[in-house]
């Protein structure tokens, strides 16, 4: 079950004890979230955000892609994903944890990477998220000239392909991109994805400025 933040903190908490009672997924979008978490005269970050989410028991939420069309940089992003999946926080200013917290035995929340995201960014995404993220390729999916399944295809057999050549000790982060044009060899999908994919760019100056 999807729901949005702006439900309010208390429908969101009565959703997440609804949805355990009924062996139910809560994935929580967070749109509204920049009225509050993006003023710098008022409001709170995100990452507050994270941890009241992660309290309340929600079991996904969007927290960032550093690549794509959201805002964000690497080292806030990581602190969002680290405050979503640690069981213990150490002080880390440039993520922005500014106190040590220990989770204990409260349930971890899965954060999901999405907006303006595609295949050809797969190194990118393996190097600043990690595993444990939901890599929620809409547009990059749907959005494949040869349909819905292709757009999936492609995603897959790049993903794939990232992870091995990672396993396998390779610097690939540095070699993406050719990685990815060896793998688009033997998958077809994969090649016009990045085909089409390739020259999208979202360049924006941020507001989170003085």
């Amino acid at each position: 079950i999807m729901i949005d933040l702006v439900i309010g903190y208390t429908a969101i908490q009565t959703m997440a004890i609804w949805a355990r009672k009924n062996d139910m997924i809560l994935h929580l979008h967070r749109a509204g979230n920049s009225t509050y978490s993006r003023q710098k005269e008022h409001g709170m970050n995100f990452r507050v955000i994270c941890k009241w989410m992660r309290m309340s028991g929600v079991d996904h939420i969007h927290a960032g892609t550093v690549v794509g069309k959201l805002e964000g940089d690497p080292l806030m992003i990581k602190g969002f994903y680290n405050t979503l999946l640690k069981t213990h926080l150490d002080v880390n200013l440039p993520q922005g944890l500014f106190f040590e917290q220990d989770w204990a035995a409260l349930r971890k929340v899965t954060p999901v990477a999405s907006g303006g995201i595609h295949c050809g960014q797969m190194h990118q995404l393996l190097d600043y998220l990690g595993e444990d993220v939901v890599l929620q390729f809409g547009g990059g999916t749907i959005g494949h000239p040869d349909g819905i399944q292709a757009g999936a295809t492609a995603n897959r057999v790049a993903l794939e392909a990232m992870v091995l050549a990672r396993n396998e000790g390779r610097d690939y982060v540095a070699e993406g991109p050719q990685i990815l044009k060896d793998a688009a060899k033997t998958c077809g999908p994969l090649q016009t994805a990045l085909d089409l994919w390739k020259n999208i760019t979202f360049n924006y100056t941020s507001t989170d400025t003085a």
